[in-house]
C-alpha cells in the first residue's frame, strides 16, 4: 500500500509505506527485533546508575571517555547546554562540574577532532566528544561484546549488546543478545563502549546510562575478564 501525504501548500506527496519494498528476510528480522523487550544486561555487566534512564542531563550535546590518571579506571564526560561534568564510569558519582565553560570550548564542533577541555582529574587534556556534532564510540570490545543501535520502529532506537558479532543474531534473544536500551523519549546522541572495554555508555538528549563490568567496592573479584557465551 502506497500512503499519500499532504503538506500545507503542496500537492500530494507519494511516500512508501513503512514495510513496502522489504524482502521477507528483512520482514522477519524487523518482526524479530520489534519483538525483543529491553531487558537487563548479562553478566558481567552491572548498571551504574539506580535511575531506569540512567542520570538526567538536560540538554545533553555529547559524551567522552577518559582514564582517572592514578586510578586508571574509566570517566565520562558530558557536555550539555547547562556546561561540562564529569562522571566516575563505575560508581556514578559526578567528580567534577564546569557550568561555564570558555564559549570557544563549550561545544566540541569548534576544533577539528570534536574535543572538549578536560576538568578535575583531568583538567590539561582534550577529550574527545561523541554526539549531536559527530564523532563516535567504540562499538566492540577485543573480548567480543558489540554494541549496535537499531531502529526498526523509527524514529525510536534501540541499543543491542551482543556477543554474537552483530546482526543478524540468529541465536535467541537474551542468550546471546540483549536489547539493554530503549529511546522512546528522546533522542540517541551517543553509545559506545570505552576504549578499556570495561564500561558501556548511551547517551540521549535527555540523559545518561552506563553499564560496567569493573567490580564494585564490595567485589574483590575482576569481571572485566569475564567474556561473552560462548556459541
Amino acid at each position: 500500500m502506497t500512503k499519500r501525504l499532504k503538506s500545507a501548500g503542496s500537492d500530494p506527496v507519494e511516500q512508501l509505506a513503512p514495510e513496502q519494498g522489504l524482502s521477507s528476510y528483512q520482514h522477519a528480522l524487523r518482526e524479530r527485533l520489534l519483538a525483543a523487550p529491553v531487558i537487563p544486561a548479562p553478566d558481567p555487566w552491572r548498571p551504574v546508575f539506580d535511575y531506569k534512564y540512567g542520570a538526567p542531563v538536560g540538554g545533553l550535546l555529547g559524551i567522552g571517555f577518559a582514564s582517572h590518571p592514578e586510578s586508571g579506571r574509566d570517566l565520562v564526560m558530558v557536555v550539555s547546554h547547562d556546561g561540562h561534568g564529569l562522571f566516575d564510569a563505575v560508581t556514578g558519582e559526578k567528580i567534577a562540574r564546569d557550568r561555564d565553560p570558555d564559549p570557544e570550548d563549550s561545544t566540541p564542533d569548534a576544533v577539528a577532532d570534536l574535543s572538549c577541555p578536560g576538568l578535575g582529574p583531568i583538567a590539561g587534556s582534550r577529550v574527545r566528544i561523541a554526539g549531536l556534532f559527530g564523532g563516535g564510540l567504540h562499538t566492540t570490545t577485543g573480548d567480543g561484546w558489540t554494541l549496535e543501535a537499531v531502529t526498526p520502529d523509527w524514529p525510536n532506537d534501540r541499543v543491542l549488546l551482543s556477543g554474537d558479532g552483530g546482526l543478524p543474531h540468529s541465536g535467541p534473544h537474551g542468550e546471546r543478545w540483549w536489547h539493554i536500551f530503549h529511546s522512546t523519549y528522546s533522542e540517541l546522541r551517543a553509545f559506545g563502549f570505552s576504549p578499556s572495554g570495561e564500561t558501556i555508555a548511551v547517551a540521549t538528549s535527555s540523559d545518561i546510562s552506563l553499564w560496567t563490568r569493573r567490580p564494585d567496592h564490595s567485589d574483590n573479584s575482576d569481571s572485566s575478564d569475564v567474556q561473552p557465551p560462548a556459541d
